[in-house]
């Protein structure tokens, strides 16, 4: 077939595209012989128009998903999407438009565009989180689940977003505020249900070890967000009182350096110890400090602020009275809600201590170099491990040995014990939306006084979200928006058979993103939520890519809940993903974030309309490493595009005279340079893929395509053969990169297959050897010279050759040689004396 002599990506894009989706091309399960490769990206949420910040998502996987096909895996790559959620039912609540309507027309736009940029998806395995289908497994995984005790129905304080007018998870409170909508969000008390993923707390930090392809940075998010802490518990007895309360300090070695405890101010002691005239300034600081976020009282910046109680405890060691205080730094649900404090070997309790004139004893003093002074003369805190002083019977031990005796001790005498906590809670998972799963439990006054909740059973599933009339239910005001729709709300009970009542929360949306890449394996399967012989073929994934702010969210709920579906027998594998790669940002032309905020999105359409889908991929992953940001430039773009024209005028200059040459004598001269260059760049692509710096891969065609230019025509057989070969191999290294201009190119040159078929040609390794390599001389040390040598040159060679070097011989004259280090393919250093 006869090239065009201009490069017109609209005129073959939509041609590939179509092509390939007819023919099956990336259909998972073709090769069931073939090792495979699961390649997925986080599910978007649909909310409208795509961004090229979305577009560098998926494509990091399609690169992948692409060239492993090629390697001859069976890939699995499927799409779907993240579906309920809050923003499609604020904006129903602000428009009036019914949340699946909005949900469909966007899902309907992002697929339109995902398909005009040419991902590899398998569209037969979509799911939709939002479906029946899908959300009737979300009920069964929670009937099960409880089951086995992994879900609980509790009253506390939970986070409520005021602009939102819903629970949100810690995770989702930036700063004091919602990450959505930017509204004030508050503590607040009510019932909600939550999984125990707290039973998990240590198996998902232990595990954090076995993921050596996660980014460290995320695991160490993730370790943080657990937060273990190895302590103690020492019960000091409130004087006066028939009470105690129970600490939990990891500085048991300090002691005896306690000067006052603090409690929470909601801890529920206070109102119990608190004397008759230190009420008034107790009720009205606890009433403050209700009014605040954690975030508040918690932040790096926040005051250290408390009040006296007028009550004292008494040391477990000393057995002197220490006086009690509220503050704002402690909450309820960590530890135990109360805190020993020790001014002199803490930070934070000298800085209270200081403010409210409170004793500092110094306990621990370093164990090498100057003493510390007393403790009203110390500046700071010191706060490592050193030996006890002023500690009775345990003056002069270490730290650490300190640590060990003095828990035993309080274990011995049943005052306390070694115990471990976690900064991680359980996760509290009922919002109170309508866009959203329905949790599947009714109440029955008759059955159930106590309201625990009573499973529906799992052949009634789905609990099927209502249709409603979203002005009359969606106002974002009153109760919980299910609560005002009569036929949802009467319901009978189970057991008795009688009235009762639905539960009108609905589930948070990260339960639906928690286990749909298992959804995915199987998304018509009907008795189970997915194929347990598939997750056995297919699971974990092997690449999974997203983005890092999930770290604590997402990332470690579907960590928790792979773990849930192998107790469940339905999964092989404790950990869903090996290797995770997290994308970094797509800032608009302003440096700032893509946002419709900020005004500054750039459209896929726009640029494919301009420039065509292979100029918006290629741009994208020239445009640097994966991990990190970049800014968006119109100027970049357009250069990409040059570069594809560059390679379309090339292979549409030669088509005519070489796209059938063949040559079976040698290849010597230009034509075996032709061929280097080609091949060079086949293992440098392949390379750098594999390593993940697809701008690297990227710069390696360029520098291809300008030695082919640089040769010039091909006129003999050898030649022309190679320069076929060499635009044949342009074909293969651009398929993941730039798909449709890879396939008509290979098309133009004879190819029977698409390239994905056809397979990733192996490079002939004679062919990308250099025949000359540099090497640094140094001497001591220090450069003296560059010499340049046969590639496949031994030791001896290259050592004769750098004595040979003039400036070499001139720094060696005179010295004696005491060393000669050579390092292959790098350097040599002479050390003399």
């Amino acid at each position: 077939m006869a090239m065009n002599e201009s490069y017109e990506p609209q005129s073959i894009e939509g041609k590939w595209q179509t092509r390939w989706e007819s023919e099956g091309l990336f259909r998972a399960g073709t090769r069931p012989n073939a090792p495979k490769k699961y390649i997925l990206e986080m599910l978007p949420y649909p909310s409208g128009k795509m961004h090229m910040g979305h577009v560098r998502n998926y494509l990091i996987g399609d690169v992948f998903a692409r060239y492993f096909q090629m390697k001859g895996f069976d890939v699995l790559h499927p799409m779907g999407w993240d579906a309920f959620g809050l923003p499609a039912e604020n904006a129903a609540i602000k428009d009036g438009v019914h949340p699946a309507v909005r949900t469909e027309e966007n899902i309907a736009s992002f697929k339109k565009e995902m398909r005009s940029l040419g991902y590899s998806y398998d569209w037969t395995r979509e799911v939709n989180t939002s479906k029946p289908e899908y959300y009737r497994w979300n009920q069964w995984f929670f009937i099960q689940i409880l089951e086995r005790g992994l879900v609980y129905r509790r009253f506390s304080k939970v986070n409520w977003c005021t602009g939102c007018l819903t629970v949100i998870a810690n995770e989702q409170v930036k700063e004091g505020v919602c990450e959505r909508c930017d509204s004030p969000v508050v503590d607040k008390e009510m019932p909600e249900w939550a999984f125990r993923i707290t039973r998990y707390s240590q198996d998902l930090l232990d595990a954090l070890d076995t993921l050596k392809e996660w980014p460290e940075r995320i695991t160490a998010m993730q370790r943080n967000w657990i937060g273990r802490s190895d302590g103690a518990e020492a019960e000091f007895k409130v004087q006066g009182h028939d009470a105690s309360m129970r600490v939990f300090t990891t500085r048991i070695d300090t002691i005896y350096g306690c000067t006052y405890v603090v409690l929470a101010p909601d801890h529920k002691l206070v109102a119990q110890v608190t004397t008759p005239e230190r009420r008034a300034d107790v009720e009205a600081f606890a009433k403050r400090m209700s009014a605040q976020s954690k975030t508040e009282r918690l932040g790096e910046d926040a005051e250290k602020e408390g009040v006296f109680t007028g009550a004292y405890a008494v040391n477990p060691f000393t057995g002197q009275p220490v006086p009690i205080w509220i503050a704002n730094f402690v909450v309820s649900d960590y530890g135990t809600g109360a805190v020993m404090s020790v001014p002199a070997h803490d930070v934070r309790d000298f800085a209270f201590a200081r403010k409210y004139q409170l004793p500092v004893k110094v306990v621990i003093q370093p164990a090498a170099g100057d003493k510390l002074p007393a403790g009203d003369a110390l500046e700071a805190a010191f706060t490592e491990y050193g030996v006890l002083v002023d500690s009775g019977e345990y003056t002069g031990l270490a730290s650490a040995v300190a640590r060990q005796k003095m828990a035993a001790k309080l274990e011995e005498e049943g005052r306390g014990r070694t115990t471990v906590t976690y900064r991680q809670k359980d996760w509290g998972f009922s919002r109170q939306r309508y866009w959203g799963t329905p949790i599947p439990i009714v109440y029955c006054e008759k059955c159930d006084p106590e309201r625990k909740g009573i499973p529906v059973p799992v052949e009634q599933l789905p609990v099927r979200l209502p249709e409603i009339d979203v002005q009359e239910v969606l106002t974002g005001k009153g109760e919980p928006p299910l609560a005002k729709v009569p036929s949802f709300v009467n319901a009978t009970c189970p057991k008795c058979q009688g009235p009762a009542r639905r539960e009108t929360e609905t589930m948070d949306t990260f339960v639906d993103s928690c286990w749909y890449f298992a959804r995915y394996l199987s998304p018509h399967f009907e008795g189970a939520p997915f194929d347990p012989k598939e997750a056995q073929r297919w699971l974990p994934v092997d690449v999974y890519v997203g983005g890092p702010e999930h770290a604590v969210m997402h990332l470690l709920y579907f960590r928790f809940w792979t773990r849930v579906m192998k107790l469940l027998g339905l999964s092989p594998v404790d950990e869903p993903v090996t290797r995770l790669i997290t994308q970094g940002i797509v800032n608009g032309p302003d440096a700032r974030k893509m946002s419709k905020r900020w005004g500054n999105v750039v459209a896929p359409a726009s640029i494919v309309e301009k420039y065509g889908a292979d100029t918006a991929r290629a741009y994208v992953l020239f445009a640097g490493p994966p991990e990190r940001d970049f800014d968006w430039s119109d100027k970049q773009v357009e250069g990409v595009f040059r570069f594809l024209k560059r390679v379309w005028t090339l292979a549409a200059t030669h088509h005519a005279a070489v796209a059938g040459a063949t040559h079976s004598g040698p290849y010597e001269g230009k034509a075996l340079d032709i061929r280097r260059a080609a091949h060079k760049c086949l293992k440098r692509v392949g390379e750098a893929i594999e390593r993940l710096s697809f701008n690297t891969a990227i710069a390696g065609v360029m520098e291809c395509v300008n030695a082919l230019y640089l040769l010039g025509a091909p006129e003999t057989p050898a030649e022309k053969a190679a320069m076929a070969e060499a635009i044949r191999i342009l074909a293969v290294v651009l398929t993941p990169i730039a798909p449709h201009i890879a396939d008509e190119l290979a098309e133009a040159y004879g190819a029977k297959h698409f390239t994905v078929q056809d397979g990733w040609t192996a490079f002939d390794p004679a062919l990308v050897v250099d025949e000359t390599i540099p090497y640094a001389v140094q001497v001591n040390g220090k450069l003296r010279a560059e010499i340049h040598v046969a590639a496949d040159a031994a030791e001896a060679d290259v050592r004769a050759i750098a004595e040979a070097d003039e400036k070499v011989q001139a720094a060696l004259a005179g010295k004696t040689l005491r060393k000669f280090v050579f390092v292959p393919k790098r350097l040599v250093n002479f050390v003399v004396g």
